[in-house]
């Protein structure tokens, strides 16, 4: 019977163990990947789900009062992601800021008094009507009511149209 010397000895001894800890670490850190994935997955669709949720709970959006704009006026209204328009008549309609082509936001643009696409330049008048290419139809509009001068926009659907139509304008 050969007899290893005790350095030999502790060797063979000592591999088993580092194998088993390098196998439980790496199944440690698998574990932690894994966890970590499933917690970021969560995570997104968590967040999605709020922001839904929180979308369809802000149905009404309060806008100000009539007597603040003048008729030709486009207001940012930030609350709501969507532009307040005062048309010459003092109707008020409101745009949705999503272009119709690919849906880029469309800045209102004062000097030039209509919304420009910054992503393939269609342009839209003050009502959201197509004045340039390639925007296939208006922008989409949301309901407006006033009630005892107070202006109130239904953000919850935006409504599709084929062109501009003076009742889809609010009136005083």
């Amino acid at each position: 019977m050969s007899r290893q010397s005790p350095v030999q000895e502790e060797k063979t001894v000592g591999k088993p163990r580092r194998r088993r800890f390098l196998n439980w670490l790496w199944g440690g850190l698998a574990a932690l990947a894994c966890g970590e994935i499933v917690w970021f997955a969560g995570s997104l669709l968590k967040s999605r789900r709020r922001r839904e949720e929180k979308r369809l709970a802000l149905k009404l959006i309060d806008a100000g009062m009539v007597q603040n704009y003048k008729p030709g006026q486009v207001i940012a209204i930030t609350d709501g992601s969507f532009y307040l328009a005062c048309l010459d008549d003092g109707s008020f309609m409101a745009l949705s800021r999503t272009c119709t082509h690919l849906g880029c936001s469309v800045p209102w643009d004062e000097k030039q008094q209509k919304f420009v696409c910054p992503c393939h330049g269609s342009t839209f008048d003050r009502n959201g009507s197509v004045l340039t290419a390639p925007a296939p139809r208006p922008l989409d509009y949301f309901p407006v009511r006033i009630e005892n001068g107070l202006i109130r926009v239904d953000i919850s659907t935006p409504l599709r149209r084929g062109s501009f139509s003076v009742s889809q304008a609010a009136r005083v």
